[in-house]
């Protein structure tokens, strides 16, 4: 479907293109942007209330500044499309998040104008400081850097370190705060509370406005007028408000907060900011989804739709002839509901994706029992491992990539001191379109690593319940992984009686002839297809689901090593150091000799595409598997 831009927009291939137009064309450029946006992404899908929140931000600032070479860093980067869409990559848009197009975040191979590869929040403050600093060594002392943060993204630990630093910087770097009062969910905490207040706490502000540009109007010289400004202003904070001091206390030049959505303003704004060296911050309120009346109205489900009509609202959902299994994600919601209504003890955290893990429904039944704590991770496990030194039992859901940023706190503070916190790690294996960045590939290595970790991950939805009741169970005194996919299971009659599984312990599905396949989570479900395409060729491979990576179920082991001598490994993992690594670790320990084949996520980024592209590619569905069972025969008839 061919969709063409408006009458400006079509003209813009750069940001020197858009420079071309007056200040005056600016709002015809932001709403052409938007609705092209709005365009595209209802035919095509991807992320869309955090790119039309921020259109006329990204219109100011490539006409204010001289991108690439001054550098511009997104927080995040979902909300990046009209940045994308005006620096080259428009008549490439509706490849977006597609199989070999455009990644849907900034990708410094992709583009000049991507100077920071992002994906995971609260990176850009400090990727900005650092260019800024290199510049700054290098002399290039008219460059500018540029990072634009989310206040949800601003709640991690890492953009305060990042702000601590930038202080005491000479560094020219702006730090544009854009406040939505959302992430994916709406934000909470202190720090939501504060920008509040700044909002509502006009009288400060308004003041050093008025001061700053009446100096600027004075004969005697911008630059002298300009540092009077400062120091008037500096002397006005004690006497006026105290609504900016937490970013003034770090030294940062506050400015704001102004209309996030008034593009004439912005780049008002954003020209004087460039006058002024050193760190600075600038807050712009804006509307998550603003010009789409629905994203709007519910800023959670139209973060990332999926295709729907742009004119009814109405978003496309899959026709199914027969009931469907739910998503894992929504096994775990009620589940853990289920759990906690019997144990007292049960608590439930995540970092800012309730609805994502769907911890919502537990938020909901016992909002006294279940916390979103915000953009951070590091947190979310150390708060948990806290709780179950009082005796709770927390379930601690976090994506698996997310997971990677709170490593230390699951060594320190969790299993050195051998706590039974759980993590329930969603989004593991290949999640699709969202990339490497997102994709699940190195838990099951960097958990199985871990002293007194307990490894897992369920075939199927009735599994997940299984491993879920037995991580509460008070005899299990372990931290305790339990790894699941994004996506649907393979059992609509999923509320099956949930029963404890020995830790340790595989189940053999299938007994078979001089082949073995042992799985570990979901994939297991590619292997069974995989088994029943071959047995119409004579083929008749045994089956293992392993349940466990660690520790492993050594006596089911030895009985598959010694009868069979062609084994292969299927995880949705890593190659290096994951599942089928422990299965060699195992035959080399007790000296046994076989053919292994670990098949897995190769050891190499894997871009973004549908999860059936993607796992079709790297071989690990059941065509793929099917393919490796039939050369372990060739390889015996060609001896």
């Amino acid at each position: 479907m061919e969709i063409t831009p408006g009458k400006l927009l079509s003209k813009i291939n750069s940001p020197a293109d858009l420079k071309a137009y007056s200040k005056e064309d600016m709002q015809q450029v932001t709403d052409e942007l938007r609705q092209y946006i709005i365009d595209v992404v209802s035919v095509y899908g991807g992320h869309f209330g955090a790119s039309l929140g921020v259109v006329e931000l990204s219109v100011a600032l490539h006409y204010v500044f001289n991108t690439p070479y001054d550098q511009l860093v997104w927080d995040v980067g979902h909300q990046s499309y009209g940045h994308k869409i005006l620096t080259g990559r428009r008549d490439n848009f509706p490849t977006n998040r597609k199989k070999g197009g455009l990644s849907g975040f900034p990708k410094r191979s992709e583009s000049e104008y991507d100077t920071f590869g992002v994906g995971h929040s609260s990176t850009s403050i400090s990727a900005a400081l650092g260019m800024a600093m290199a510049s700054h060594y290098k002399g290039e002392t008219n460059r500018q850097h540029i990072a634009v943060i989310g206040d949800g993204a601003m709640t991690a630990g890492m953009a305060f370190e990042a702000m601590n630093h930038a202080g005491i910087e000479k560094s020219n770097v702006i730090i544009i705060l854009n406040d939505n009062c959302m992430s994916i969910d709406p934000n909470v905490g202190a720090l939501k509370e504060y920008l509040t207040d700044i909002t509502t706490s006009h009288t400060y502000n308004k003041v050093k406005d008025d001061v700053w540009n009446l100096l600027g109007k004075l004969p005697v010289g911008k630059d002298f007028s300009r540092t009077m400004a400062t120091k008037l202003t500096d002397g006005l904070k004690g006497m006026v408000s105290s609504s900016s001091n937490l970013f003034e206390a770090l030294k940062l030049r506050y400015f704001g907060p102004i209309d996030g959505h008034n593009v004439a303003k912005l780049i008002e704004t954003l020209q004087d900011l460039k006058d002024i060296p050193g760190p600075k911050l600038l807050h712009i309120k804006t509307i998550k989804g603003k010009g789409y009346e629905l994203a709007e109205k519910d800023q959670t489900k139209w973060h990332a739709p999926g295709l729907f009509d742009k004119v009814t609202g109405e978003i496309a959902k899959k026709i199914y002839e027969v009931k469907q299994p739910p998503k894992y994600q929504d096994v775990f919601g009620h589940t853990i509901i289920e759990l906690a209504e019997k144990n007292d003890k049960i608590m439930g955290v995540t970092p800012a994706m309730p609805s994502g893990c769907s911890l919502k429904f537990m938020m909901e039944a016992m909002p006294n029992r279940a916390f979103d704590v915000g953009i951070c991770e590091q947190h979310a496990v150390t708060l948990s491992a806290g709780m179950a030194t009082q005796g709770l039992r927390v379930f601690c859901n976090i994506y698996s990539s997310f997971m990677q940023r709170a490593y230390d706190m699951v060594v320190h503070d969790v299993a050195i001191q051998k706590l039974p916190v759980i993590f329930c790690l969603d989004r593991a294996g290949l999640v699709g379109e969202d990339g490497p960045t997102h994709h699940g590939c190195y838990d099951i290595a960097y958990m199985r690593s871990i002293p007194h970790m307990i490894v897992s991950a369920p075939m199927n939805e009735g599994e997940l319940r299984n491993l879920m009741y037995t991580a509460q169970l008070e005899k299990n005194q372990l931290p305790f992984s339990i790894r699941y996919p994004r996506g649907e299971g393979t059992m609509p009659e999923w509320r099956t009686e949930m029963k404890e599984i020995k830790i340790g312990t595989g189940r053999k599905l299938k007994d078979g002839e001089e082949i073995a396949i042992l799985s570990f989570g979901h994939p297991g479900n590619f292997a069974a297809e995989a088994i029943r395409d071959v047995k119409r060729e004579g083929l008749d491979p045994a089956h293992y689901d392993m349940r466990f990576a660690k520790p492993l179920d050594e006596e089911m082991l030895h009985q598959v090593f010694e009868k069979y001598n062609k084994i292969i490994t299927v995880e949705d993992g890593t190659v290096v150091g994951g599942f089928g690594s422990a299965i060699l670790e195992f035959m080399n320990a007790n000296g046994y000799k076989a053919d292994v084949k670990i098949m897995g996520i190769p050891d190499r980024l894997v871009e973004h595409g549908t999860p059936k592209q993607l796992y079709d590619e790297i071989g690990i569905d059941a065509n793929g598997i099917a393919n490796m069972l039939r050369s372990f025969v060739e390889k015996k008839v060609m001896v």
